[in-house]
């Protein structure tokens, strides 16, 4: 559900905050943000009214306005469900987080599940699995066929069936159960289990009961890490999760920069090709393998990606 859709509790203010949506999709973002304003004189501790007014501020030019709608809704809504203060970063009115909130990626993809794949896949030209795949069986001097994978990120599953027939077993692990529920229906998981990824290893849910410590010898996450900035933390999960010798395939958003990552509009991470390199040899894993690559389209333009195969070293 959009936060534009999120009832007020007041019909007056949501009638007013419909009329202001209509205004800015119509191209008056001013005229928008005075009526949502009005609307919050009449509720004002409605969060997600405070965050369509930043919105509309923002698409209005009023970037000092926007920074202060966003900051109200901090103060109401301390978990943060819609990414406000990814919002601040890239306004310049916070510092830029090493990671979004928990429950801003939850609800986002919660609310995505339904249309994801027919989004993505259709309409952006999502290629991620396929080429990573791709990438996978083309490298020499690894596996062409593994005991276990581990699909981190899985989102519907659309990498799942790409891998299938190289793999025995198939896990697959994601932060949304709306996304976990879609790739249910492909029946191509042997196990799907709920994780966050952004929290340390034992409380992720990666390991939760009886799934054990390297326990994986192919370690995969599509168009996940840019959901993450600093990827130290992920990176503690996968070290933990593969056995000596595991493949680690993943793609990251390409910040076309010397290092570090940066904080895009999109509210996603990209990551420069050093500090990824810097990342994986921490965590003992060495690059056999990477390709550069268009892997969507944001916006009518391409988004530039980097393909990556690695591997943990034994012992």
């Amino acid at each position: 559900m959009l936060p534009s859709q999120l009832s007020s509790g007041d019909v007056i203010a949501d009638r007013r905050a419909d009329y202001a949506k209509m205004l800015a999709e119509s191209g008056e973002p001013a005229s928008a943000a005075e009526l949502m304003e009005q609307a919050l004189e009449l509720v004002p501790r409605w969060a997600a009214g405070w965050f369509s007014l930043a919105t509309y501020r923002e698409k209005a030019g009023d970037a000092s306005g926007a920074i202060a709608a966003l900051n109200e809704v901090l103060a109401l809504d301390a978990g943060d469900v819609f990414g406000a203060r990814l919002k601040l970063a890239v306004l310049g009115g916070a510092d830029v987080p090493d990671r979004p909130p928990s429950l801003y990626v939850e609800r986002l993809f919660d609310d995505y599940a339904d249309r994801f794949e027919t989004s993505l896949v259709e309409k952006l030209g999502y290629s991620v699995p396929g080429k990573l795949a791709a990438l996978i069986a083309e490298t020499t001097d690894i596996p062409k066929h593994f005991r276990l994978a581990v699909d981190l990120g899985c989102g519907t599953g659309l990498l799942g069936p790409e891998i299938r027939a190289r793999v025995d077993r198939l896990e697959g692990y994601d932060l949304s159960k709306g996304m976990l529920a879609k790739a249910a229906e492909k029946n191509v998981y042997d196990h799907l289990g709920q994780a966050d990824l952004s929290l340390e290893p034992d409380l992720s849910g990666v390991f939760d009961g009886e799934l054990a410590a390297s326990r994986a010898d192919l370690v995969t996450a599509a168009d996940v890490l840019m959901y993450l900035g600093d990827l130290q933390g992920v990176m503690a999960i996968v070290r933990k999760l593969s056995v000596g010798g595991a493949i680690f395939a993943f793609s990251v958003e390409d910040a076309q920069q010397p290092d570090g990552y940066v904080l895009r509009d999109s509210l996603r991470f990209a990551h420069s090709e050093v500090y990824v390199r810097e990342i994986l040899a921490g965590h003992g894993f060495t690059v056999l393998d990477l390709t550069r690559s268009i892997i969507r389209m944001d916006g009518g333009k391409p988004v530039h990606g980097i393909l990556f195969i690695t591997r943990k070293s034994v012992g």
